[in-house]
């Protein structure tokens, strides 16, 4: 039971803390999002699992001069699962990781924010080169994905001509497609420029960082110090029809311990798609993109390709609900990944049950994060904000 000279602190100090956020413009928020899922599976056998997520958010924001600000945001991811194959116990995972945690000096036309942070840019949506620093699955109604700890950088002119530069630090867990992590305390650097043209923008990427082999075997021939550079082109234009392409080439050296240097591996990714919104009902919207992807010791010789495809259709039911399917194709190991998912949002609920059909042995990275499960399965989520 609270004692009255405990409540009578407690309403001098919540009085004192509103009166200093008055005096400073300090703007204080608390948000979260709940959520549970049930689903169910079958591969080579019979998996149900369950679990339950809330990501609490705080933000803190306050004028630093008449141009400047300065906000804080953290976040943890806390969540809950188990996974029970058939007559087996099952397999409960419990977790409180950090989600975000950054800092962030802005102003009309710059912002500077450091910390653990979402980075992600290009103009593809189901199949993306330029996944380099995120995982978002586009099937996933909460879009989660981890971020990275680093400094990122933008100034945007008045013509919409927009810099990136970006220093990160700290990352050993691989990040987008990359298979092997980076070396964790080597800094990674890059950056973007993007402009504008008529109907669209176009841009241009490079990123720079240590691969970590060592997490493949300790005893690995190469030495940890293999450098990657990437480069990366990206294009969107609006006319009618919704247009974009993407690509990248990135070269890895190989430093061997007991010979001279070898050639570099190059890794080549082009990606072409389009979109567009048919006037039946609410709108029906159709989105495709294909992927070139690829290994070769020259930049442009000849190589080891795949061939990836990917469908998106959309349709509004209404202002609350929304159907969506998606089909990817593997054209190498001829796997398709299919998908339909419908979504109900209810001012701070959003309702979802998605079905897939997938292969019951496909590789577990066929086309990227997005194509992970194998095996066909339904799957419920709620969802809560606040």
């Amino acid at each position: 039971m609270m004692t009255a000279g405990r409540g009578t602190r407690i309403v001098l100090l919540t009085l004192m803390l509103a009166a200093i956020s008055s005096a400073y413009g300090l703007e204080a928020s608390l948000h979260g999002r709940a959520s549970g899922w049930l689903g169910a599976s079958w591969d080579t056998s019979f998996l149900g699992l369950a679990g339950l997520r809330y990501l609490p958010e705080v933000r803190l924001s306050f004028p630093v001069s008449t141009e400047f600000g300065f906000d804080v945001e953290a976040s943890v991811n806390g969540f809950v699962s188990a996974d029970a194959r058939t007559l087996d116990r099952p397999e409960v995972e419990a977790r409180i990781k950090p989600y975000r945690g950054s800092v962030r000096l802005s102003s009309a036309q710059f912002e500077a924010r450091a910390g653990l942070q979402k980075i992600n840019f290009g103009s593809a949506t189901l199949l993306r080169p330029l996944m380099w620093f995120d995982r978002v699955d586009p099937r996933d109604p909460l879009e989660l994905t981890d971020g990275v700890y680093g400094l990122l950088a933008r100034y945007y002119f008045q013509n919409n001509i927009n810099f990136w530069v970006w220093g990160l630090l700290g990352n050993s867990s691989p990040k987008g497609w990359e298979q092997l992590g980076s070396v964790r305390w080597k800094p990674e650097f890059g950056g973007r420029a993007q402009l504008p043209v008529p109907r669209g923008e176009v841009a241009a990427t490079y990123h720079h960082r240590t691969v970590d082999f060592s997490q493949v075997s300790k005893n690995y021939v190469l030495l940890d110090g293999q450098d990657e550079d990437r480069l990366g082109f990206d294009a969107k234009v609006d006319i009618g029809v919704g247009l974009w392409i993407e690509g990248t080439l990135s070269r890895t050296t190989r430093n061997l311990i007991d010979k001279e240097e070898d050639p570099p591996v190059w890794m080549r990714a082009a990606m072409v798609g389009a979109d567009y919104t048919f006037g039946i009902g609410s709108g029906l919207g159709v989105l495709v993109e294909h992927m070139v992807v690829g290994a070769a010791d020259e930049p442009f010789g000849s190589g080891q390709y795949g061939q990836f495809s990917a469908l998106m259709v959309s349709f509004p039911l209404g202002l609350l609900d929304n159907l969506r399917g998606m089909v990817y194709y593997d054209w190498k190991n001829e796997y398709p990944y299919s998908y339909v998912g419908w979504q109900r949002t209810l001012d701070n609920w959003v309702f979802s049950v998605g079905a897939f059909w997938n292969p019951d042995s496909a590789p577990a990275s066929a086309t990227g994060p997005a194509t992970g499960v194998a095996g066909k399965g339904v799957r419920v989520d709620v969802v809560f904000n606040h």
